[in-house]
């Protein structure tokens, strides 16, 4: 086959070649180097931006202040994965109070639930109705559970879902609670009920009990944002020998049958666009890749069975947008709200989430002589195309200045007012941030993987690479494994000692819906 026919003049050869410069990518190839004995000779990894590793953990520095493409908290259960942040980052983290609240209805609601602040907010007879419906779904849930909007009512009645998850969540995806899968709320809420949130308020945790990350009150984080910690690994790797080509966009991935007419496979090397539209292939042994599930099949060459195909179309993504504002006002120390992060279920805004990165580490924004500088990141979800993600930077700008005063952040005309102003700010676009749970996500997923059991050489790893909504932790030990059953040469390559896919299958491992 011609596609498998690389140019001899610009081929480069290596052992090991890692695609995506992420989370899980740069831990792969860092766990590659150490099962080397420190040596980076022989690993080789593509990354798609030109300038920027860290995929959606990276942090953004503009004019002299940081942020980053959501707020990235290190909490994990795993102390594998501590040890490994501790080890690069020794002297870098702070201990950071946790601090957030739901914006509804023209209120502000602490979150985790602190039952009394619910109760003054939602009224005594809306409450009792809360529990009344809470009560109802309880003895009577909702069967077959295949929905969000299953999953969630079964757990807090529906009521409560309508008040607290329904409006976020679809502001977040962009289709209805109905249509986004059940396993989405199993994994990323599994284990957190109503009973169990307000048992979590009046009682204090005990010591080695059972953490649910929804509920932690405190969390570690980089001084100067994640983006710190995947700068400190691209470093390290380059150190140790590693081949680290940024710019590079994988076009194709060129694979061959290891015995004629079986469904055995091997992956001969990827092709790759530079910044200048070149191509180049990189030919290997073993291939790690975290670039997302859809272009991974979409790039296999010859390409897969018509049915696996469909179903890589059918691999749906949200995309994200931050913008960011620095905002000045006249007192020196002041704090213009306390909370690390608000949500925003509100549907006359557009904004999802604030984050005010002042509250992460103060570091991120450096202070003037005078008065206080604050860095915001107002979070729009979106598809890439649609009207808010074509939008010029300006009227973003202005759109985030607008809704600021509208959930009352800033009071009416605030940034017209002398003291208290918008001094700076930029946009931020991630594409393919998210990866959605459709309603047939399971039944997709199996087609791609038995795919994908075809090759001996290749695996997939991270968020995006699996299409799976893992925490970083969790894509760092994909990772962290796929680089193990590179090392483990015991086995015949086709019979992997790690099996990626049940890395947070089974997890008590919380995030916020």
């Amino acid at each position: 086959m011609d596609t498998l026919k690389a140019n001899s003049e610009n081929t480069h050869k290596h052992p090991i070649v890692v695609v995506g410069a992420g989370p899980a990518g740069l831990t792969a190839a860092a766990e590659c180097v150490r099962l080397r004995g420190g040596s980076g000779e022989g690993v080789t990894l593509l990354e798609q931006d030109p300038s920027t590793v860290g995929g959606i953990s990276r942090t953004v520095c503009h004019k002299g202040f940081r942020f980053d493409i959501g707020g990235h908290r290190f909490f994990s259960k795993n102390p594998e994965i501590v040890r490994w942040w501790q080890e690069r980052l020794p002297e870098d983290f702070l201990s950071v109070r946790r601090q957030s609240r739901i914006f509804y209805q023209g209120r502000f609601y602490d979150y985790p639930l602190k039952p009394w602040n619910a109760l003054r907010n939602l009224g005594f007879l809306e409450s009792l109705l809360c529990g009344l419906s809470y009560v109802h779904r309880r003895m009577w849930p909702i069967r077959p559970e295949t929905s969000f909007a299953d999953w969630v009512s079964n757990r807090f009645g529906n009521r409560l879902f309508r008040h607290f998850f329904k409006t976020y969540t679809e502001k977040v995806w962009g289709i209805p609670c109905t249509e986004i899968s059940a396993d989405w709320a199993a994994q990323r809420i599994q284990g957190l009920s109503l009973m169990r949130a307000v048992w979590n308020a009046f009682s204090k945790p005990q010591p080695g009990g059972p953490v649910v990350k929804t509920l932690i009150d405190r969390f570690q984080y980089p001084r100067l944002g994640p983006g710190m910690m995947w700068e400190q690994t691209r470093d390290d790797l380059l150190k140790a020998g590693v081949n680290i080509q940024m710019g590079r966009k994988v076009t194709e991935i060129l694979w061959q049958n290891t015995v004629p007419d079986s469904d055995k496979r091997r992956v001969v090397s990827v092709r790759t666009l530079t910044p200048d539209g070149k191509t180049e292939d990189w030919a290997g042994k073993e291939f790690i890749l975290s670039m997302p599930l859809r272009e991974t099949l979409q790039a296999l060459r010859p390409l897969p069975p018509e049915a696996t195909q469909r179903a890589a179309r059918s691999l749906l993504y949200r995309d994200f947008m931050t913008v960011a504002l620095l905002i000045r006002q006249p007192e020196k120390n002041a704090v213009l709200f306390p909370d690390n992060w608000i949500y925003i279920h509100d549907n006359q805004v557009q904004m999802g989430r604030i984050q005010n990165f002042n509250n992460w580490s103060l570091e991120m924004v450096p202070q003037p002589k005078e008065g206080t500088l604050t860095c915001l990141g107002l979070e729009y979800f979106c598809n890439q195309g649609n009207t808010l993600w074509e939008k010029p930077d300006e009227e973003l700008l202005t759109l985030a200045k607008r809704e600021l005063m509208q959930v009352g952040i800033f009071p009416s005309g605030a940034v017209r007012m002398p003291g208290l102003r918008v001094e700076d700010g930029c946009v931020v676009r991630m594409p393919k941030a998210y990866p959605v749970y459709g309603m047939k996500y399971r039944d997709t997923l199996r087609v791609i993987r038995k795919e994908l059991e075809n090759f001996s050489n290749l695996q997939v790893c991270g968020r995006n690479g699996m299409h799976k909504y893992n925490n970083q932790d969790h894509s760092m030990m994909t990772g962290l494994l796929a680089a193990r059953n590179i090392a483990d040469q015991a086995r015949p390559p086709e019979k992997k000692l790690f099996d990626l896919w049940s890395v947070n299958e089974d997890s008590l491992y919380q995030e916020e819906v």
